[in-house]
């Protein structure tokens, strides 16, 4: 696995107790709230040091989910971004967990920046040793920095950039600013979502909310491509939106949606969608499928079927009411959600991808990914390579598994 391996240093007596971590803590959130995004780098750099750590770097996921870039910033370390497959860096970010790799003079830290469940990236330090007191403090730093990166992103475009590897279109632009955070974790439900081209996606979209027991899921594939089809996939998300808010059945958010697309755009477009309800106390699960391949549902890694129920026209038609469908799920069942790019592709007069080879990747990474994070990456990175690269329409996946179970202990404080 690659890493940076800093020069030797001598070991310096740092307190990193308890009551000194809290302290230093407390400061850098006290400072945090006025401070302008260009500053972050060098507080956190200063903070480090404070510690006895150097050469501190701060890794971001870059939009196809392939490598971690390093954010410029003074007092950080650069360089070249690393792989999330085959590093110590890409190791802490897939595991979610602290990874510590011996260097030339210390120990080299790894730890997942996490916003909620939703990860942001690495950040990367060097100690000349580590003990408990140690990882604990990192471990608060390290949240603390995740939720200064993504409270300061609202309002700059460094972040952005540092993410970008290459130049994005316009209609990618759009679709970017529509989307939430890709993963969500939570001890009843965990989603995962990926979108290709993720530099070029004009159509594609998803959305999802959690409130109370009931996670809300779309996944839409607007027609067309470029700006119309992204100007399509930005009303059909807020008619969702807004409709999910006003807290309406599936049958009443279809047809608002639906004569949206049509009031604004006539009956020669349309947008196909799902748009899912799951009670993550019940696992019980019901769905509108209006013009997209048919779920597919994992149990135990293997794919026991397509989830086929009753269809509804493509949103914007003017259909009549939609068929909803519904299905009991089984704790630590996963549903994939997907558009037809995934599975329409193909090369110049070659065959269609198609479902059966769809279902034979999920088969081959699900038994290696520990989150469904993972296993979205994986699956649509299998993907590509088995498509050898070729990527001529939007293809999205969107994985949902549901724990069931209860997160009434994380309110309970102990003293």
């Amino acid at each position: 696995m690659t890493g940076r391996v800093p020069g030797a240093r001598s070991r310096v007596a740092v307190d990193r107790s308890e009551g000194f971590g809290e302290r230093l803590l407390g400061q850098l959130l006290d400072r945090a709230h006025s401070m302008p995004p260009q500053l972050i780098a060098p507080l956190v750099a200063e903070e480090v040091r404070r510690i006895g750590g150097w050469d501190v770097s701060i890794l971001l996921q870059d939009y196809d989910q392939v490598m971690l870039v390093p954010l410029p910033g003074r007092g950080l370390t650069g360089g070249d971004p690393l792989p999330i497959d085959g590093s110590w860096a890409g190791e802490a970010f897939v595991s979610e967990r602290r990874v510590e790799h011996p260097v030339a003079g210390g120990i080299r830290m790894f730890l997942p920046l996490l916003d909620g469940s939703d990860e942001v990236g690495v950040m990367a330090l060097t100690l000349s040793s580590v003990d408990d007191d140690d990882r604990r403090l990192l471990r608060r730093l390290a949240g603390l920095v995740a939720d200064m990166l993504v409270t300061k992103n609202s309002y700059t475009d460094r972040f952005f950039l540092a993410r970008r590897r290459k130049p994005m279109s316009v209609s990618a632009e759009i679709q970017w600013s529509l989307l939430p955070p890709l993963s969500m974790a939570i001890p009843q439900v965990a989603v995962a979502g990926i979108m290709e081209p993720a530099y070029d996606v004009a159509g594609d979209s998803l959305d999802y909310a959690l409130n109370d027991e009931v996670l809300h899921i779309a996944v839409i594939d607007a027609m067309g491509h470029g700006m119309n089809a992204a100007v399509l996939a930005t009303v059909a998300i807020g008619a969702y939106r807004h409709a999910r808010r006003a807290n309406v059945g599936l049958a009443e958010l279809y047809e608002f949606m639906d004569t949206a697309i049509n009031e604004q755009f006539g009956p020669d477009q349309f947008v196909t969608a799902q748009m899912a309800r799951l009670d993550i106390g019940s696992g019980y699960l019901e769905w509108v499928n209006a013009g997209h391949p048919a779920p597919l549902l994992i149990r135990g890694n293997r794919v026991i079927e397509a989830l086929e129920g009753a269809g509804t026209l493509p949103v914007g038609f003017g259909g009549a009411a939609p068929q909803i469908n519904t299905r009991q799920l089984v704790r630590h069942d996963r549903v994939l959600f997907y558009t037809d790019g995934v599975v329409e592709e193909h090369e110049i007069g070659g065959e269609q991808f198609g479902e059966e080879r769809l279902i034979s990747s999920i088969e081959h990474v699900g038994p290696m990914s520990r989150s469904v994070q993972e296993m979205v990456r994986s699956l649509s990175h299998t993907l590509m390579r088995q498509r050898k690269g070729t990527t001529t329409d939007d293809a999205t996946l969107f994985l949902v598994e549901w724990c069931g179970g209860s997160a009434d202990h994380l309110a309970e404080i102990d003293l």
